[in-house]
């Protein structure tokens, strides 16, 4: 193809070469191409369909907790992310059907006085998993990048040692064997103001809802430096962030248990079926009397 054919070519299939358009625009102060719309969002995913992708994936989480149990592989998964981005519903889904002896969450509260004078790092430290087990971390030591920052509760000198430790730290973990995998849950200004307001008009949720949570709303450009900043410092190749776009709840949840199944390979350690033996004899045995024990009313 010519060269006078080739630019031709190019023109009638819009293109714009090296983004001198762009630049000649600026110099004739003349506005540049808005940005491409973006996607449209996927339609809502129907509650059948959500429970029959759930159904298989929890049937590969039995499978990936029997491996790491008999392998005595150790696992720790961070959530984090915005308020009401869905962490704790992602973390319920996932234990759903998980032996809660190999698979634990930890939701650490605030920190003791004496925990506030301990290394940063102590009290999840003892929270890390032995051999074969699967942690589940609802928020983490990242509180000191987020949180801690923006609220004040750490000072500048703590959270720049918190820079330049974590990631060290983090590397300190995966080189002693520890998988750890870093989830960020994002979800947009405008699907969080419609979860607080249901959280407001719902009774049975209206605990979620504490004054840091309003207080992440009135300071959300300020959570989104602290964000992008924590990245910038924490995104490391042995222990990398990966993003949820958690603007669709059963989505998000089905993303992520699919991703975390894809980081740990597992082969299928499924027990084969039991047979129960059958019961014994009553040898002679009569229960007590009924209205000797104390029953709980039968209201429904």
């Amino acid at each position: 193809m010519s060269k006078d054919k080739k630019h031709k070519g190019e023109a009638e299939d819009g293109a714009k070469p090296n983004g001198m358009d762009v630049t000649l625009n600026r110099v004739l102060g003349e506005p540049a191409d808005p940005p491409p719309p973006a996607p449209p969002a996927p339609a809502p995913m129907s509650t059948k369909r959500y429970l029959e992708e759930l159904a298989k994936l929890q049937v590969e989480l039995a499978k990936l907790q029997e491996w790491v149990h008999a392998r005595g592989l150790k696992v720790v998964v961070l959530f984090e992310g915005r308020d009401a981005a869905g962490k704790g519903g992602a973390i319920k889904t996932i234990t759903l059907a998980l032996n809660p002896r190999i698979a634990r969450v930890v939701a650490l509260p605030a920190p003791t006085e004496r925990e506030r004078t301990q290394w940063y790092f102590q009290r999840y430290v003892a929270n890390l998993p032995a051999a074969g087990e699967i942690v589940l971390l609802d928020r983490s030591w990242y509180n000191r990048a987020g949180v801690e920052r923006v609220m004040g509760f750490a000072t500048t000198e703590e959270v720049e040692e918190f820079y330049r430790s974590c990631p060290e730290f983090e590397r300190m973990l995966v080189r002693s064997g520890i998988i750890v995998v870093k989830y960020w849950f994002s979800v947009s200004d405008t699907e969080q103001e419609r979860r607080f307001q249901a959280r407001i008009k719902d009774p049975t949720k209206r605990w979620k809802l504490s004054p840091m949570d309003l207080q992440s709303r009135a300071r959300w450009i300020e959570y989104s430096m602290a964000k992008d900043e924590m990245f910038r410092h924490t995104d490391i190749k042995q222990a990398p962030w990966y993003v949820v776009n958690a603007d669709d709840k059963k989505r998000a949840r089905l993303n992520v248990i699919s991703h975390l199944l894809s980081l740990v390979p597992y082969e299928d350690l499924t027990p084969e079926p039991i047979v129960l033996p059958p019961r014994e004899p009553d040898r002679g045995y009569v229960r007590p009397p009924m209205d000797e024990q104390t029953f709980i009313p039968e209201v429904f």
